[in-house]
Parts: structure tokens; C-alpha cells; sequence
């Protein structure tokens, strides 16, 4: 791939190099070479789309199709590719490059694929329609208040949406019906990510009819109940600054959302995603942990042991295929170097353990690149025994090339 081809990896922009944002995702030229990576050297940088994923080869590879997965998935990139740095952090409110509502159908289509025996995909465009009809449906029931003062129109907005229209929030757990748009359009229920999604949605649609002809801004609610409401952003508060929900956030917290729901361990909710992980591994230091119970250490052996006999898709305990694939997703948006550690002890579980020690060096080079301090002492000590037992392994003869991945790759799972 040439850098006239991608100036995204240049760091230049069509139209407006003031647009650019260079890539969280940059090593240093004289880095070593490595199998996973096609390395497009262009002022030291490449994209995440250059990384070479595991996933749908993986399931080519145990003759599942992945058709559906795979125009799914360029669907999604090709949207978040439109993402610029103030793109990123604009409200969803006012966003115009990326089609939200579509990107968020794009994940469940793709992770549809995986649990369907059907070769018919997501109809994507007839739940964009629905959410369209959202909209359009409001207007008989408006009334006095399309005309009336922005505080009433919103409170009328909000009103139709969560009274008349019946949607309601949950608290998703490991449920992840909530976490994509298709059922949470269908059934009413949703995450709060979503229930912002489908405000901002209509509001961008009446903002079109000039209904809406105010700034206005969506409340996102950090705790657990709240729903999503709207204001008048010449009255907001400074304290109203946190809770504003921008383009990249959203999908950030879309896709988290995903990839907690589907992780493989979901013991010790207190702990981190990839604590969890290593400690299946034996790779994290308990010595740390004040007060680990016996269930918690029980937990852990019964992760591990399940992955090893290839149970990957009880929804309870993990879907390891869907897990792989928030992961992927993630590291797409480029927004933090973690996601590819993260990733990357995935890998080790199924099996990749050429790949899994080729993200795990590149998460190191791009730390150390980076000169970031925000890390955990224990979580770095995992990555390092994790990464030394990755070169022990492959020096093993018969190692360096991948061994058959676990079983987990032929099954389908049902994700919903």
C-alpha cells in the first residue's frame, strides 16, 4: 500500500491537512519486522487497518464461512475511516461523517454471522428505516410543542420516547441483547450507549425539518439507571462537560460494552479484562490480591479448564469468537494501545502464539514510544511473563509456526 494511497497513514487529509490526526498506533522505523504487521513506512507511522487480524482466516480456515462477517466488518471500517480529529470529538448530536445508527447495524451484523446458520445478513437498511420512523412518528404526537421553547420540545422529545414508545434502560451484565441496536429497536430495552444513539438520531432528524433550530446536547448518565435526556446547551453547567457523548466515545463505549459482555473470564468483575486472562494463564501475581476468595480462585481454574476442552460460547461465561471480534473493532478506532494487549492474551488462549507475541511487542514498542505513565504495575508484570513465556514456547521446535487453534473455532455461537 503506497502512502498516496492512504493519506490517513501519511497524516495528511483529503481536503484539509488541519483534519489529520496521526495515528495513536506509531513505532519507530527501525523496529523489527514481524509477520502480523504490514509495515508501511511514511514518517514513522502506519494504521491499524495495516494489521493483519486473526479472526476470520481463523474460521476460514475450520471452513466456516465468513462472508457476511467479513462485508460486515468493511462496512464498519469503511465508516470509521471517515473519522477525523474533530470527528472524534464531536457531539453526536451535530455529528455528520459517520452514519452512526448504520455503524452500530454493521457490529450486529457482523457478530449476527457468527451465530446464524442463515446466509441471509442483517437487513441493515430496514433498521435504519425503523430508526428513520422514530422520527417521523414523533410529528402527530408533537403537537403544540414542535413551535413551543427548546426546555418543553425536548421534554416532549423525551416523552415520546420513553413513555409512548416504551424504551427503557438496562443494566446489560452479561446479557447482550442491550448492546445492539437491531433488538434494542425491536424489543424497547437497551444499554444506555444506545438509548443516546437513537436520541441523537432524532434529533439530527429534526434538526433537518429546522425543529430543532438550538444547540442542544445529550446528558450522558454515568450511573446505573438513569436514562439519556437532552438540554439546551446555551444554559448548560460546567458539571454538564463530562457527560457530553461524542462520536468516538460512543463507539468506544458501543464495543467495550461488546467485549465485557463476551469476555472469555468473568470472574472478579473488580478486576481487569486482561487480569482476568492472564490469571487463566497463571500469568498474573496474586500476591497482590488482598482477601481472594475461594470462589474467585475456583472461578479462575474453571475458565481455564473450559478453554481447554473448547467451550468457548456460553453466553454467561464468554463467547471467545465475539470477544476476538469487539477486540478487533477496538483496535480499528485506534484510541488505546491497550486494546492490542488485550487482544493479544486472547490469542494466547486460543492458541496464536506467534501472533499473540507480535501484539504484544508492538503494544510494548508503542508504550515506550509513547512515554505513557498511566499504567498498572501488576498489569505490566503479567505482560512480561506472559511475553516470556510466548518466547519459551515458540522456542520448542515444532513452534514456530501456529499451532492448530482450539476448537472454539468451529463452533457457532449464539450471541443472542
Amino acid at each position: 500500500m503506497s502512502c498516496l494511497a492512504s493519506p490517513w497513514i501519511c497524516g495528511t487529509s483529503v481536503g484539509n491537512s488541519k483534519l489529520s490526526r496521526p495515528s495513536p498506533f506509531s513505532i519507530s522505523s527501525s523496529s523489527s519486522s514481524s509477520s502480523c504487521f504490514r509495515r508501511v513506512v511514511c514518517q514513522t507511522q502506519f494504521s491499524a487497518k495495516d494489521l493483519k487480524f486473526v479472526l476470520h482466516d481463523a474460521l476460514d480456515s475450520y471452513a466456516v464461512d465468513t462472508t457476511l462477517a467479513r462485508a460486515a466488518r468493511d462496512s464498519f471500517s469503511s465508516q470509521i475511516q471517515r473519522l477525523t480529529t474533530i470527528e472524534r470529538e464531536t457531539s453526536i448530536c451535530i455529528n455528520r461523517h459517520v452514519d452512526l445508527g448504520k455503524t452500530a447495524l454493521y457490529i450486529a451484523a457482523e457478530d449476527e454471522s457468527f451465530g446464524s446458520h442463515s446466509s441471509v445478513p442483517l437487513l441493515v437498511e430496514a433498521f435504519v428505516e425503523r430508526l428513520d420512523s422514530l422520527t417521523m412518528d414523533y410529528f402527530p404526537h408533537g403537537g403544540s410543542s414542535l413551535r413551543a421553547a427548546p426546555e418543553v420540545l425536548l421534554e416532549s422529545i423525551e416523552k415520546y420516547l420513553y413513555t409512548r414508545k416504551g424504551f427503557w434502560r438496562t443494566n446489560t451484565g452479561t446479557q447482550p441483547e442491550p448492546l445492539y441496536l437491531h433488538t434494542v429497536l425491536t424489543h424497547c430495552c437497551g444499554s444506555a450507549a444506545l438509548l443516546c444513539l437513537i436520541y441523537s438520531e432524532i434529533l439530527k432528524m429534526l434538526r433537518l425539518w429546522y425543529i430543532v433550530d438550538f444547540d442542544v446536547e445529550i446528558f450522558y448518565p454515568h450511573d446505573p439507571h438513569s436514562l439519556p435526556t437532552a438540554y439546551n446547551k446555551r444554559k448548560s453547567k460546567e458539571s454538564d462537560q463530562p457527560h457530553i457523548m461524542t462520536t468516538e466515545a460512543l463507539l468506544v463505549e458501543m464495543l467495550r460494552n461488546l467485549k465485557d459482555a463476551y469476555w472469555p473470564f468473568q470472574h472478579d468483575q473488580t478486576r481487569s479484562l486482561f487480569l482476568r486472562a492472564a490469571d487463566a494463564a497463571n500469568c498474573a501475581d496474586r500476591s497482590s490480591i488482598a482477601g481472594e476468595s475461594a470462589f474467585e480462585l475456583a472461578s479462575v481454574k474453571a475458565a481455564q479448564n473450559r478453554l481447554q476442552r473448547g467451550v468457548w460460547t456460553s453466553v454467561p461465561s464468554g463467547d471467545m469468537k465475539l470477544a476476538l471480534s469487539a477486540c478487533e473493532r477496538l483496535i480499528l478506532l485506534e484510541t488505546d494501545i491497550k486494546e492490542l494487549r488485550d487482544y493479544a492474551v486472547l490469542l494466547y488462549h486460543c492458541g496464536f502464539y506467534k501472533e499473540s507475541l507480535d501484539y504484544l511487542k508492538l503494544y510494548q514498542e508503542m508504550k515506550q514510544q509513547q512515554q505513557l505513565k498511566s499504567f498498572i504495575k501488576v498489569e505490566e508484570d503479567a505482560v512480561e511473563k506472559l511475553i516470556v513465556r510466548l518466547n519459551l514456547i515458540l522456542m520448542e521446535e515444532g513452534w514456530s509456526k501456529c499451532s492448530p487453534p482450539r476448537s472454539f473455532l468451529g463452533i457457532y455461537s449464539v450471541p443472542w
